[in-house]
């Protein structure tokens, strides 16, 4: 039966990467915060990848926690 067999999406969904690789990681921002961030982020040289991740370390030090673990 088609309902019963896994979508390609759900099924993408279960699917752990390897260590090391990368995922998407998706969210919602205002168009103004968009156009802030990658500006910034050129403006740094930098890609909006290694600009969230400094400024998640940054956070996670400035509350002292954030042990990574979910």
């Amino acid at each position: 039966m088609e309902g019963d067999r896994a979508s390609p999406r759900k099924a993408k969904r279960q699917a752990r990467p390897a260590a090391g690789e990368t995922e998407t990681l998706n969210f919602k921002v205002t168009g103004e915060f968009k156009r802030e961030f990658k500006g910034y982020a050129v403006g740094r040289g930098v890609t909006m990848v290694d600009l969230l991740k400094e400024g998640f370390e940054l956070s996670k030090k400035k509350h002292r926690g954030g042990s990574g673990a979910a």
